[in-house]
């Protein structure tokens, strides 16, 4: 394994495939945490942990319990539960250490065992055949790339607030907007693949 290969996995996954912007997945809590920064680094932050997590376990139940025993139809199912339990953990860990974000996330945090980001990322480390620190490092700067678009976003909606711009923009017209601009600023980054 070369460290030029992580470290393109690193650039890739955060910048040129970031799973929220070009890939479209977690497209719900992106749009429904980023209305406060406060909210958004505690969501970054439960995301993740659970999305490196729930890959590496998924990537290890993959290839050690159902790849050997022939079970791979059981995929999507084992995934669920595993993607369940790290968030009920990270439930109540957050729930203790900060009950204030706990309220401030709300039903957000929850939403996270449905969140096709976590399941995509961990789908994609199995599709993509990753190798077991290919997967690590891809779970990590795919989790990373996720909370660098939500910090992004919630950073811009918390200045559009602020701005004086036209009723028919406000609310989530502008938001979308915003969001489809951020895209494309991401796409501006594929250029850079073939230097």
């Amino acid at each position: 394994m070369e460290f030029g290969n992580l470290m393109a996995i690193i650039f890739i996954y955060i910048l040129v495939d970031n799973l929220v912007l070009h890939q479209f997945l977690g497209i719900c809590p992106f749009l429904g945490v980023s209305r406060k920064m406060e909210t958004a680094l505690g969501m970054s932050m439960a995301v993740v942990f659970v999305m490196t997590m729930a890959t590496v376990v998924a990537w290890l139940i993959f290839h050690f319990v159902l790849e050997p025993f022939d079970l791979m139809f059981l995929q999507i199912v084992a995934f669920i539960l595993v993607i369940a339990s790290l968030v009920q953990l990270v439930e109540t860990v957050m729930r203790k250490v900060s009950p204030a974000l706990y309220q401030g996330l709300g039903i957000f945090l929850p939403l996270i065992t449905t969140n096709c980001a976590i399941m995509g990322a961990a789908l994609l480390a199995i599709q993509e055949e990753f190798i077991f620190i290919e997967a690590v490092v891809f779970a990590f700067a795919a989790a990373i790339g996720f909370a660098v678009a939500l910090v992004l976003l919630a950073g811009i909606r918390e200045r559009v607030e602020e701005s004086d711009i036209s009723e028919r923009l406000q609310g989530p017209v502008v938001t979308l907007l915003t969001a489809g601009i951020l895209s494309l600023a991401f796409n501006g980054f594929q250029g850079m693949l073939s230097l």
